[in-house]
């Protein structure tokens, strides 16, 4: 799946007003953010430490604060292509229990030097990126050996849903399903074994916003996965 010829390769499709407002909410935060991290550090080793994290498309800030308590890094490094990154996240910046520095970049064209960082956090922020080949690229350049990638994404399934189409924006022509993301992350040269991917099936990711569930039926067990979590390294050199 090749981006358009529209756009340019390192383009970032910028969210709409109701979609930077959802990005401040409780729900974002706990229901999206908090499930994720949890998620994701069900497959690490026990109290694991990431000293340099890259944070990548951090919008608001939302994302400090739980990295310093879930990894203790020595510093974050905070980027978003989005103009106002100082304005968006300067207080959330300030408030964490961890150094952070906000740096204008664009994930698929970064100027950090190469085995720079033991983490990249790429949280609801890959479907916005055009070129995501080049975008993954660059997380395996800038991450040391042994280094992780954390990743958590929604998949074509959700971002091609109509609420989504109608409230949110998006590049829809890059969009994958979660088998897709897994090939793509394996190709770019990670090491991601099946135990660390996850697709879990939340409530706001659904067709009918868990309401099905609500009323007692089941999950189905039959379905095209809306997520896709998971946890892959940098081979060790």
């Amino acid at each position: 799946m090749k981006p358009s010829t529209t756009l340019p390769s390192n383009a970032f499709v910028e969210e709409t007003r109701f979609g930077n407002w959802f990005l401040g909410t409780d729900t974002w935060k706990f229901s999206v953010l908090n499930r994720a991290l949890a998620d994701l550090q069900r497959v690490l080793p026990a109290g694991k430490e990431f000293a340099q994290v890259l944070d990548t498309g951090c919008g608001f800030g939302q994302s400090f604060a739980e990295l310093a308590r879930c990894f203790k890094p020595e510093r974050i490094v905070a980027i978003d292509p989005a103009p106002g990154l100082q304005e968006r996240a300067g207080a959330k910046a300030a408030a964490c229990a961890s150094p952070v520095e906000l740096r204008t970049d664009n994930a698929a064209s970064m100027s950090f030097p190469d085995a720079h960082f033991d983490m990249v956090f790429c949280h609801q922020t890959f479907h916005h990126i055009v070129d995501q080949e080049q975008a993954l690229a660059e997380f395996f350049r800038v991450l040391k050996p042994g280094g992780a990638l954390l990743f958590a994404e929604s998949t074509k399934k959700y971002i091609h849903s109509l609420p989504i189409r109608l409230l949110f924006r998006h590049p829809m022509h890059v969009q994958r399903t979660a088998p897709e993301y897994v090939a793509m992350v394996r190709a770019a040269g990670f090491s991601l074994p099946d135990a660390n991917i996850s697709t879990p099936y939340l409530w706001w990711s659904r067709p009918d916003i868990g309401f099905l569930e609500w009323i007692g039926r089941p999950v189905p067990s039959q379905r095209e996965e809306t997520m896709v979590n998971l946890v892959a390294y940098k081979p060790a050199a």
